[in-house]
């Protein structure tokens, strides 16, 4: 077994703790493979693991620190680190937010419940996120409203064979519920025409069957038809549902212009990306009365907890429209002129 020691690898693997630098890439490398192997992580969480691990060990290399000096003195101090200081992507060093913070810390107790496996500790030295809490304000996820959804939706041109093909992805999206890595991974063989579902890929490569209705059936018929094989015409690429001009599978990141792009010429706010569709589509779900377990399901959440932050949305959506439309919301039992005009209503008719 090997050790490392100031990035050296030895032949020690005994399974006392020891002092261990800055991890090399021999032990990078099976890190990853434990992260796919035996974690069952997506290729796109992989790479955010190995991202948040490579900000740790900079931050050891830093303070002159090894792996082994793990302790709460120790990550308290990485903590004040990413709090204030660990970002260095753009022109000055600034802190990360929250949610970030935590995410990286559970990348880092991955990392180290790997060591323990490895030999390198007897347990790991990582305080548990219980006895070491960081406390994170998760802001509810923006949406569109169905007026909003049905804007974006006939954005796109039908009469060429991108502008088919953007239509179907905007449509599956809304109606799906899916993932940016979801749909980037859909082939054609995951789409059940007769039956109208979708086999589709989440994380931890976990399968599930998500539905559409007729909108999205004509716009995947209408791209399956007369746009797709325009985009493929030479190439030798059968599999990928959603492909690029050259025929290739249509990468995340030309997704998420498509949705940008199309939400700009709908005339929406700004920041509108794929994962606002998912949003959209819970919460419409969940305004026309839909259970929660079948929200749950059809959107790849192993837990229902996670899938109780729309009834948030609703439920902050349902106060927005009382406090602007019902006559006797506004302060003292009555509305703003301005809103009672915006209806139609004459303030000095309002009930007081």
């Amino acid at each position: 077994m090997s050790t490392i020691a100031s990035g050296v690898i030895t032949e020690d693997r005994s399974g006392l703790e020891r002092e261990c630098g800055p991890a090399t890439p021999d032990l990078l490398e099976r890190y990853g493979r434990y992260l796919t192997g035996q974690r069952s992580l997506s290729d796109n969480t992989r790479r955010i693991y190995l991202d948040d691990l490579h900000t740790f060990l900079s931050y050891c290399q830093r303070k002159g620190m090894g792996l082994s000096d793990m302790d709460r003195q120790m990550l308290r101090g990485y903590v004040a680190y990413l709090a204030t200081e660990g970002r260095t992507d753009g022109e000055r060093p600034k802190g990360y937010a929250r949610v970030s913070i935590v995410r990286k810390l559970t990348a880092l107790r991955t990392f180290y419940n790997f060591l323990v496996q490895e030999g390198w500790f007897k347990s790991t030295p990582v305080p548990s996120a219980r006895s070491f809490p960081v406390k994170v304000e998760k802001p509810l996820p923006s949406f569109l409203g169905k007026k909003e959804a049905t804007r974006l939706l006939d954005a796109p041109d039908d009469d060429t064979p991108t502008g088919l093909r953007d239509r179907a992805i905007l449509e599956v999206l809304y109606a799906c519920g899916v993932r940016l890595a979801e749909i980037e991974g859909m082939d054609l063989g995951d789409v059940y025409k007769e039956r109208r579902e979708i086999l589709v890929r989440g994380k931890g490569n976990k399968e599930r069957w998500t539905l559409y209705g007729e909108p999205a059936e004509a716009a995947l018929g209408n791209y399956l038809s007369d746009g797709r094989p325009h985009l493929v015409a030479g190439a030798d690429n059968d599999e990928p549902l959603f492909v690029n001009r050259y025929g290739g599978r249509l990468s995340r990141r030309s997704i998420e212009k498509i949705v940008s792009n199309y939400a700009a010429r709908a005339g929406l706010k700004e920041g509108i990306h794929p994962h606002t569709l998912r949003h959209s589509f819970a919460s419409h779900m969940l305004e026309g009365d839909a259970d929660l377990r079948v929200i749950q399901d059809l959107l790849g959440h192993s837990s229902v907890s996670t899938t109780q932050m729309y009834t948030h949305i609703t439920k902050q959506e349902a106060r927005r429209a009382y406090l602007s439309f019902h006559p006797l919301a506004g302060q003292d039992g009555e509305s703003s002129d301005s809103e009672a005009a915006e209806d139609g209503h004459d303030p000095s008719t309002a009930r007081s």
